[in-house]
């Protein structure tokens, strides 16, 4: 584990040591917590991005025009 020095706003700060605070945990802890859930959620977004990027495609038009939203 790295031990890293971070700079924020007074009131970031403020926040980050109530809420460390209310989940009985560091400030530390829960900055690395944060940031890690952030990197899973990114992780996974570009996972599926790509995934949908790189898919065949097996729908084509044939050139006629698509029903209006009336007809159902």
């Amino acid at each position: 584990m790295k031990n890293v020095t971070v700079s924020m706003d007074d009131a970031v700060a403020e926040w980050a040591r109530l809420e460390a605070a209310r989940r009985n945990t560091s400030v530390s802890r829960l900055l690395g917590e944060l940031l890690a859930e952030k990197m899973r959620h990114d992780d996974a977004y570009e996972r599926a991005l790509q995934d949908w990027l790189h898919r065949e495609r097996s729908w084509s038009s044939d050139g006629q025009p698509y029903p209006s939203r009336g007809v159902l």
